[in-house]
């Protein structure tokens, strides 16, 4: 897979990730562990059925004889499926999504600490940006003063913090074995990961998701949820560590931050901050001017190089 397609399918991930707030909006009864606690069991049912169709019955094997890192990965998905949602129903769309621009920053320092990843200078101004967008929306939440709004705003957020930090662990998990000496082998059982973070997640949330109050309309979102917004694009994004590295992968997820916000305004009537607003543009800035130059510069080099053998003397035959 070359890269630009891989980029071009991580857009399409980050696509499917940002409908999660705009459909929580329309639930009826569902609310905190229990819509998690659904959405979690979907991913999981949903999962299964996929998983067992293309491995076929040696995926419970594959299971049981799972590596250490495809429970580390698996946790963290679990990590990720809960803190975000949970974190949703106790704050705004908009917030949640601009908490997780923490994303890049913290994926980049764990794979220049971890994995000794080297990164360009780009990618370091565009996540410094990012990273400066959360950081006004952060002093703009806590401005608001000690009401019981403001205060349960900021919990929203810190519970937020998790997913970050979860997918800055999860990356670099994914980074290593995609990209290790024995990659092939190894990222074989990495789709194995999502399936045990759905399944942890769902139930942790089963007794805290007591007494259910879902009705049918709120089972058929969740189900959506589960499968189109969870387990197809958390399959792919597992694939696409393969091409793409760790930093990368979080800074185009941050495309969701931005879309997440535009379907929670459009369709669920949730006016975003200016705060938010302002957040969300800086990250897509950074995200675009990112991209743009990893583009340039590969094009950049051909014309240097063609330029250069178009300067060596001919040789007479």
């Amino acid at each position: 897979m070359s890269h630009r397609r891989a980029v071009v399918l991580m857009l399409l991930v980050t696509l499917l990730w940002s409908t999660a707030g705009v459909v929580t909006r329309h639930l009826e009864a569902a609310r905190g562990f229990e819509l998690t606690f659904w959405r979690s069991g979907f991913n999981a049912l949903a999962l299964i059925l996929g998983l067992r169709w293309l491995r076929g019955p040696q995926l419970w094997a594959q299971l049981l004889a799972a590596p250490r890192l495809v429970w580390l990965s698996g946790l963290c998905w679990a990590v990720m499926f809960t803190a975000f949602m949970v974190a949703l129903s106790l704050t705004s769309v908009a917030n949640v999504l601009v908490t997780m621009a923490l994303g890049p920053l913290l994926t980049a320092l764990l794979s220049r600490l971890v994995l000794k990843q080297q990164m360009p200078a780009r990618t370091w101004w565009a996540i410094a940006l990012a990273s400066a967008g959360i950081a006004w929306m952060f002093g703009h939440e806590l401005g608001q003063g000690g009401g019981n709004t403001a205060g349960q705003g900021v919990l929203g957020m810190l519970v937020a913090l998790g997913v970050p930090l979860a997918a800055a662990v999860n990356w670099c998990v994914l980074q290593h074995v995609g990209h290790g000496e024995s990659s092939d082998k190894a990222a074989e059982d990495m789709p194995l990961a999502v399936l045990f973070g759905a399944l942890i997640s769902a139930l942790t949330m089963l007794p805290l998701a007591w007494p259910m109050q879902s009705s049918w309309h709120d089972l058929t979102l969740l189900a959506g949820l589960g499968v189109f917004q969870l387990a197809i694009p958390c399959l792919l994004a597992v694939r696409l560590s393969r091409v793409l590295i760790g930093p990368e992968l979080a800074l185009l997820g941050q495309l969701e931050l931005v879309l997440g916000v535009l379907w929670a305004w459009v369709w669920a009537g949730e006016d975003p901050s200016s705060a938010a607003l302002v957040g969300g543009a800086m990250v897509l800035l950074a995200l675009a001017g990112n991209e743009i130059l990893a583009w340039r510069n590969p094009l950049k080099r051909s014309r240097k190089m063609a330029k250069q053998l178009t300067q060596f003397p001919r040789r007479e035959a």
